[in-house]
This record gives structure tokens, C-alpha cells and sequence, in this order.
């Protein structure tokens, strides 16, 4: 049986002493009168409390899952119970795959890494393969979540006249779902015999995914309404039909950037443009993000190749079946199961291949107190 393997796995994925001394000194951050004379420092340490107990919280799981494998193991060995012992091993199999979670976090040392998602898919070159390609990749985020049991929300879509959607922009929550969706950022291919073509040629199709974390209202982005165009719409649904009366849904510019965000998921136009105003603050929050990291980069002569307008990885359906990154060079042959939203080994594998290095939790707040 595998609990004996994960029992001692564990111990190398978690430093309980050191995250409960870490806790200790965040704490004591914490219940500093003149803490939150610096916001952005006051944020980081509270980022990084939320982190250490997340992470924490995650051991405890773990060992209450083996002390239950355990219990099941001997009763199903007393009894010759192969139900009870089926049931222990799925245990096993349940607290292996928290263990791979929790060496993934490990991965994740961006100060935001650990924020949810918002993240946008666009089609691209391709037509109607192409807006059939993002309800693809939509499906498969949304698989993807429902895996990890991440709270999901679609907060806009833009249907398309013959078939798919021509973008989506949808809000994933839970723990580290920035950081795992970061890796996805680029240009995804399809190629496959097309459905749309009465001769059964095959098709190249492209659609762009791109992710931003979210952000919560403590973190102070600045815009100026005078940058702002407000443009107002009636909210279309498939085949681009509308499915309201009134212009409810809701379109943002920001001038000065160029940044667009639009909303039409719900009837009230006010709450639309809130929503719409949520994901611009959390894009130029992004953008603004980036020009620092950019910057830094050149004075300390680092460059990290993040491949954001670039393809990342192509999905063959026709003539034979793959799904390869073209970062890190992985290919799986299963490309069903990937469309269905099993993402994790490219996820693992880009992490590493982009060389990201364990951080101790608190290094993102030294030098801003």
C-alpha cells in the first residue's frame, strides 16, 4: 500500500516548525501599531499570513488523511474487508495528489502567485474553427477548475455568428490559481479535421489566453475617469443575437493604455460596469506590474522569456493525436484528457522549465517595513 511512501513524502514537503515560527513572527507584524503606515507593506505581510496558514491548513489535511488510511487499513486487514481497503487506498491516492499540489505551491514565489485569476480567451486566426477553438478552451479551464474545485464565474462572453465565441473573460478563484494559470498565457493552436468544411479539410486555429490576478479593493490602482470611454451596448448571445431590451452591457477604454474590458453578464448596467471596472483595475494593475519587472530586469541584466504573444502549445487531433508545449518540449498523447482540463503535468513542467526556485514565505515584505 502507498501510505507508507506518502507518510514520508510528506515530511519533505512541509517544514512545520518553520512555518509555525514564521506564523509567529507575522503575527506579531500583524499587532504593530504603525503597520498600516505603510499600506503596501501592511498588505504583503497580510498576503504572506494568509499563505503560511493556507499552507499549514494543507499539512493538517494531509496528516488527518493518513491517520484515516491508516484506521481503514487495519480494519479492512482485520476483517478482509477488500471494500475497506479499497476505500483506504483511494485515500492514499487522494493525499499523493494534495502532496503534488503542495510542491507546486512550493514553485510559486510571486507575490501574487497565490491570488485567483482572471483570465481571457480570444480566438484568432482560424474563422469559425477559431471561435469553436475558444469555447474549446473554455471548456477545458472550466474542467480544469472543477478539479480543484476552484469557484469559477464567466463575467463576460461574446458569442459568435455560426459557432463558439469570439472571447470570454471568466473569474477563477482559489488557492495559487494565478500562479498555475500564469503559465498558460499565449497563443494555443488546434489542428483538426474542421467540422465547418463540407470537404473535410484540415484546419489550423488560434486563440490567445491571457491572465491577470485578481486583485482586492485594498490595493490602490489609479485611474482617472477623464481616461475612461464608457461605451454602452445591448448584450448579445449566441450567434450574436440580443438577449436584452435595454443597453445593459458595458464597455471601458482606457485611453491612455489602450486596455479594453467590457461586461455584459448581468441586466443591471451599473453592475456590469462594476464588473468591468474590477477587471481594468486588476489589468493595469498587471500592466503596471510588468513595466516595474521589465525594468528591474534590465538594471540587473536578468531577462525571463515569458512568451506572452507567443504560441505555447499545439493541440493535434488530425492525422495523428498529441498535445505538445513548445517551451518546455512535453507531449501527451491523451489529448482528450487534456481537453477535459488534466493540465497539470504541463503546468508542472513550466513552472520548472522557467526555473522558478522554492522562496521562504516573508521574503516579498523584507525591505518594505
Amino acid at each position: 500500500m502507498d501510505c507508507e511512501v506518502v507518510s514520508v513524502s510528506s515530511g519533505g514537503v512541509f517544514d512545520v516548525a518553520g512555518l509555525r515560527h514564521q506564523l509567529e513572527e507575522l503575527d506579531v507584524e500583524m499587532a504593530r501599531p504603525d503597520l498600516w503606515d505603510d499600506p503596501e507593506a501592511a498588505q504583503a505581510v497580510g498576503r504572506n499570513k494568509t499563505a503560511v496558514e493556507a499552507e499549514l491548513a494543507l499539512h493538517d489535511r494531509v496528516e488527518g488523511g493518513l491517520d484515516d488510511a491508516e484506521l481503514l487499513r487495519e480494519l479492512a486487514s482485520d476483517e478482509e474487508d477488500l471494500e475497506t481497503l479499497r476505500e483506504a487506498l483511494e485515500k492514499c491516492v487522494e493525499i499523493d495528489q494534495l502532496l503534488q499540489d503542495a510542491e507546486l505551491q512550493q514553485l510559486l514565489g510571486g507575490e501574487y502567485d497565490s491570488n485567483g485569476a482572471i483570465l481571457s480567451i480570444n480566438s484568432g486566426a482560424g474563422g469559425t474553427d477559431a471561435c469553436d477553438w475558444a469555447e474549446m478552451l473554455l471548456r477545458m479551464y472550466l474542467r480544469w477548475a472543477e478539479r480543484r474545485e476552484f469557484k469559477t464565474e464567466i463575467l463576460d462572453i461574446q458569442g459568435a455568428e455560426e459557432a463558439g465565441i469570439r472571447g470570454v473573460t471568466l473569474r477563477i478563484q482559489g488557492d495559487y490559481a494565478y500562479g498555475y494559470l500564469n503559465t498558460e498565457q499565449g497563443v494555443h493552436r488546434l489542428v483538426r479535421i474542421s467540422p465547418f468544411d463540407s470537404n473535410a479539410r484540415r484546419h489550423t486555429a488560434f486563440a490567445s489566453v491571457t491572465a491577470v490576478p485578481e486583485i482586492d479593493d485594498s490595493i490602490e490602482v489609479e485611474i482617472d475617469e477623464s481616461d475612461l470611454r464608457v461605451d454602452t451596448y445591448r448584450a448579445s448571445g449566441a450567434g450574436g443575437q440580443h438577449v436584452n431590451k435595454t443597453d445593459s452591457a458595458v464597455r471601458l477604454t482606457h485611453i491612455p493604455s489602450g486596455v479594453v474590458t467590457q461586461c455584459q453578464n448581468e441586466r443591471s448596467q451599473h453592475k456590469n460596469r462594476a464588473t468591468a471596472m474590477k477587471i481594468m483595475r486588476a489589468k493595469l494593475f498587471e500592466l503596471e506590474r510588468q513595466r516595474k519587472q521589465a525594468k528591474m530586469e534590465e538594471l540587473t541584466g536578468e531577462r525571463r522569456e515569458i512568451g506572452f504573444g507567443s504560441q505555447i502549445r499545439s493541440y493535434t487531433l488530425h492525422p495523428q493525436q498529441r498535445a505538445k508545449d513548445h517551451r518546455t518540449d512535453l507531449e501527451i498523447g491523451n489529448v482528450e484528457g487534456v481537453l477535459d482540463g488534466d493540465l497539470d503535468a504541463f503546468i508542472r513542467s513550466t513552472l520548472l522549465s522557467q526555473g522558478a526556485q522554492i522562496r521562504p514565505r516573508g521574503e516579498e515584505s523584507e525591505g518594505k517595513g
